[in-house]
């Protein structure tokens, strides 16, 4: 029978990583020294108050319904005991 050829592997490419102090969150361009290109913008009391209402109203249905349960379950186990 004939020889096997041998499949030739791909190359690795080496990656190089760069550390820009930067978050994955925050990602704006830097320039070639490190400084940002584009500061951040700093948010405005409204604009935090928005954000704190809005994830207290999604979670304000959660917390009631489990406190409903952590009630219910106190005036089982009371009435269960006897007291």
């Amino acid at each position: 029978m004939g020889k096997k050829k041998k499949k030739q592997k791909p190359k690795k490419e080496k990656i190089v990583y760069i550390d820009d102090n930067s978050t994955v969150a925050d990602m704006r361009p830097v320039d070639k020294h490190g400084a940002r290109i584009d500061p951040p913008k700093r948010a405005t009391a409204r604009e935090k108050w928005q954000t704190f209402f809005a994830a207290f109203k999604m979670m304000l249905i959660p917390c009631a319904c489990v406190l409903a349960v952590f009630t219910l379950v106190y005036i089982i186990l009371r009435l269960a005991t006897g007291q």
